[in-house]
């Protein structure tokens, strides 16, 4: 069974065990992380996402984290007495695939939790849009989504 996912701007062809070094990831060593751009799945048959294949994620280990061999960029402007000399090394996290399945945390589950917290929230217009709609759903207020957060703020105070 093989993979193909989307991260850091790539795609990658992955299948269980693989070692593999993507865009920096904010991971620790031994962490666990999902890949859930899942583009396509292969094996038995193969299933295309549209973009992304519903449902699918990768699980993968973070084995290193490190820097990639230096690139020397050198400018050099004929008759001008100009040279510039820089350097850069990439950030990189290596990882180990470890499962290729179903997406272990889906996103619905997340979201009662979410309203929950927000019902002890007081309400500011500093909060994001989709916060002041949740704690005005969790308090049973109907505000259309499109309302801007100043009327939605006015229709939680309303209540």
């Amino acid at each position: 069974m093989y993979a193909i996912i989307e991260t850091g701007g790539k795609q990658y062809r992955v299948q269980p065990n693989d070692v593999f070094k993507v865009e920096k990831i904010n991971a620790e060593v031994g962490e666990t992380v999902t890949f859930d751009k899942v583009l396509a799945v292969g094996g038995d048959e193969f299933v295309a996402g549209a973009p992304y294949v519903e449902g699918c994620a990768v699980q993968a280990e973070v084995v290193e984290q490190g820097k990639n061999e230096k690139v020397i960029i050198f400018k050099y402007k004929a008759k001008k007495d100009s040279r510039t000399k820089n350097g850069h090394r990439q950030p990189y996290t290596m990882v180990k695939v470890t499962a290729i399945g179903e997406n272990k945390a889906p996103a619905a589950k997340a979201e009662p939790a979410k309203a929950e917290a927000a019902a002890d929230v007081k309400p500011s217009l500093s909060m994001k849009k989709d916060e002041l709609l949740a704690i005005a759903q969790s308090k049973g207020i109907s505000v259309s989504s499109k309302a801007t957060k100043a009327d939605i703020l006015a229709a939680i105070e309303e209540n």
